[in-house]
């Protein structure tokens, strides 16, 4: 029988700063939700070593990044009380777009048995989709939770959680998949 584990990713409040208000209420419930139902949860943030000794000046994403921000010592890259791991709960930090990216994700998810990702996060065109197409690769099953992910562009969104995550994956609500743990479905 697959194990499901949720990924909460990049939840983090200088994230958070550049989307709505409202978004961040699909997470919260999809979090409730997992931990509810005995769901395994694991947090991934962002984390740069400090002066960025690990990033390239030729990656687009993280070279021009001001060398303080996303290490241990910024406010900016604290996961959102909202959303912040409990006793228990795995967090893994990462040094690029993937939740995969640097660090032992693969062998946290081969050592808890875990099969099935499920994918809530920022941004949609970001780590969700990086991670979803890793995920596949590495054949995990998928679950894109539409409303608990977002993206600062939501043409961008829209387009990913209609045409291309459901080549990979299932895409769905936080209250459709809730509705699943429920009722085992």
């Amino acid at each position: 029988m697959p194990r499901t584990a949720l990924l909460m990713m990049d939840l983090q409040l200088s994230h958070l700063a550049h989307l709505p208000a409202d978004y961040l209420r699909h997470p919260v419930e999809a979090l409730g939700a997992a931990r509810a139902a005995g769901v395994p949860v694991i947090h991934v943030a962002l984390r740069l070593r400090p002066g960025h000794i690990d990033v390239h000046p030729r990656n687009k994403t993280f070279g021009s990044l001001p060398s303080h921000l996303f290490t241990a010592d910024d406010p900016g890259a604290a996961i959102h009380p909202d959303v912040a791991p409990a006793e228990g709960e795995i967090v893994v930090h990462k040094n690029r777009v993937s939740a995969f990216a640097g660090n032992n994700l693969q062998q946290i998810l081969a050592a808890q048995d875990i099969d099935h990702l499920v994918l809530a996060g920022i941004a949609t065109g970001g780590i969700v989709l990086s991670t979803a197409l890793q995920a596949a690769d590495l054949d995990y099953g998928i679950t894109v939770l539409s409303d608990a992910c977002a993206d600062p562009d939501t043409a961008l969104h829209h387009t990913l959680v209609n045409d291309v995550l459901t080549r990979r994956g299932e895409v769905t609500t936080v209250e459709r998949w809730a509705r699943t743990l429920d009722t085992g479905a």
